[in-house]
């Protein structure tokens, strides 16, 4: 929070700034939103589909970018994802993961395809035991996909202002405000009214750092490299992912290059331009070849430092994405990290704005969303250390790659990269309890996601009780009761399924009204 010694002061500059957002800007908003992202974007819808007024400021004009187009706007999207996008109906309006099904079919090992990665090295669609994973149905949507980040962008943008949103663009927010109802945004010489402010601003996030959040973490030891060059020798290099002594470097087709040089971050904070003679000698260093780059077409860099706030509220002001955690791009985690807060953060924050929030709904954002958050920075961690280009890192490299090539190996890593262990800590006495629920099919065809599409969380009841009719009821405005056999029901009898797809309440066999009661006042306010 902005913070002025001299109490008197401080109150007459927000006087002065309420009275001028109060005359410039007649209507006051009930969330703002920092960054037209994905995350601020499917924030957004989140609010807007439970009918918030929602205001994003964005600080570039043009969202268009060559960095968000393909090869490098390549993002892969893991379990989470997907089903998200699914049951709000977006998946299908996304082209890229119809054309790219499989990013790693032509990189192979005799017949075993490559399924993913860990610190670059490949695990394989055979060792996978998916049976292992017995809440996955076979109607369920893909494990892993890959998009383009400004086409998930564009598709975002376009459901946001079909429910609602304003989109203001070129105009970033420069400071902030807050009292105990509302919180005045800053936008230069602009204000703007809202009851909540989200910070998706990224990792540079101006809400971070005005808000006064801790941000702790680790250093980089790398600066990372995306580079579009013109080659004259291009068959001195290699294609795909290379590990050298020098570090490392990844060309996805010629010319599209990604290079990790290992200086503890120093060129990348050094702030110096990237010139065509600065990106041939790190290339040549790191190829171990004379490689000769004709023309640098466009060039920036990355590091792999990692940060998270250490809480992700201050009053009225909350934090998502890369705002509130920065990690190494190794595997498109970020994305999926911050698209998981924004599902997460979206229902409990419009409950909590049309009055339906019981006591502690906004604090289990927090709650659930950054332990996720330590462990995808671990992992981040995990895998720079395995690229380090040293003797003893290439010994343990060899043990991983060993690992990988098992049954066990593979799955577990495999159900850490997709995302299909993602779960979070919720008292119940079943196994599903905690995670997202499974694509049921029921005896009309229809299947338990597309029931999703509106927002609201579902009571799935496949015996027809009454009390869980008459409990539906009660809270008719935030659950929709749907009723049915189907295909498989896993030995399950009822199933309370909150707004962002994680199951709350599980009955195995006849529903006990207490706990089903208990459950609900916990997620659910009349």
């Amino acid at each position: 929070m902005y913070k002025i010694k001299d109490d008197a002061f401080k109150n007459f500059v927000f006087h002065s700034l309420f009275m001028k957002a109060t005359q410039n800007h007649h209507f006051s908003y009930d969330v703002i939103i920092s960054g037209a992202g994905p995350v601020g974007l499917f924030l957004a819808c989140e609010l807007a589909l439970a009918n918030c007024s929602v205001l994003i400021l964005e600080k570039a004009e043009n969202p268009h970018s060559p960095l968000k187009q393909l090869p490098f706007g390549i993002r892969g999207l893991t379990t989470p994802t997907i089903e998200a996008l699914y049951r709000r109906g977006l998946l299908e309006e996304l082209e890229v993961p119809k054309r790219l099904k499989k990013p790693h079919a032509n990189v192979m090992q005799g017949p075993r395809h490559q399924a993913g990665h860990f610190a670059g090295i490949p695990f394989h669609e055979v060792d996978v035991d998916t049976s292992r994973w017995e809440y996955r149905l076979p109607g369920s949507t893909a494990t892993h996909l890959i998009a383009e980040l400004e086409e998930l962008e564009t598709v975002l943008a376009r459901r946001a202002k079909s429910l609602g949103v304003t989109i203001k663009r070129g105009l970033a927010v420069t400071d902030f405000y807050q009292r105990e109802d509302r919180v005045t945004v800053q936008s230069g010489d602009q204000s703007f009214q809202g009851k909540w402010l989200v910070g998706c601003d990224g990792g540079r996030s101006v809400v971070r750092k005005q808000g006064g959040f801790e941000f702790a973490g680790t250093e980089p030891e790398f600066t990372g490299y995306s580079i579009k060059v013109d080659i004259a020798d291009p068959d001195k290099l290699r294609p795909g992912r290379n590990l050298t002594e020098a570090g490392m470097y990844f060309q996805s087709q010629p010319g599209y290059l990604l290079m990790q040089d290992f200086d503890g971050g120093a060129f990348h904070h050094s702030q110096e331009p990237v010139t065509l003679e600065h990106v041939q000698e790190v290339l040549r260093r790191i190829s171990n070849t004379d490689v000769s780059i004709s023309a640098l077409q466009m060039a920036t860099t990355w590091t792999d430092r990692a940060r998270q706030t250490t809480t992700y509220r201050n009053g009225r002001v909350f934090l998502a994405g890369d705002a509130a955690h920065i990690h190494a791009p190794l595997g498109g985690q970020g994305l999926n990290l911050g698209l998981g807060d924004a599902m997460n953060l979206g229902w409990k924050l419009a409950a909590t704005i049309r009055g339906k929030a019981p006591e502690g709904l906004l604090d289990s954002y927090e709650a659930e969303r950054h332990p996720i958050g330590v462990q995808v920075l671990d992992w981040s961690r995990a895998q720079v250390a395995l690229m380090r280009p040293d003797p003893s890192t290439r010994a343990l490299r060899a043990v991983i790659r060993d690992l990988l090539d098992t049954r066990d190996g593979a799955t577990y890593v495999a159900g850490r990269v997709w995302g299909i262990q993602t779960h979070y800590e919720i008292a119940g006495n079943h196994p599903l309890v905690g995670h997202s629920v499974p694509n049921i099919e029921l005896e009309d065809g229809s299947r338990i996601g597309e029931q999703m599409r509106d927002g609201r969380g579902i009571l799935l009841d496949f015996g027809s009780n009454l009390s869980l009719n008459l409990l539906a009821s009660e809270y008719s405005d935030q659950v929709t009761y749907v009723t049915g056999r189907a295909n498989d029901l896993f030995g399950i009898s009822a199933v309370l399924i909150r707004p962002d797809g994680i199951i709350a309440w599980v009955s195995a066999s006849e529903p006990d009204e207490q706990s089903i009661r208990q459950a609900a006042a916990l997620w659910l306010a009349r």
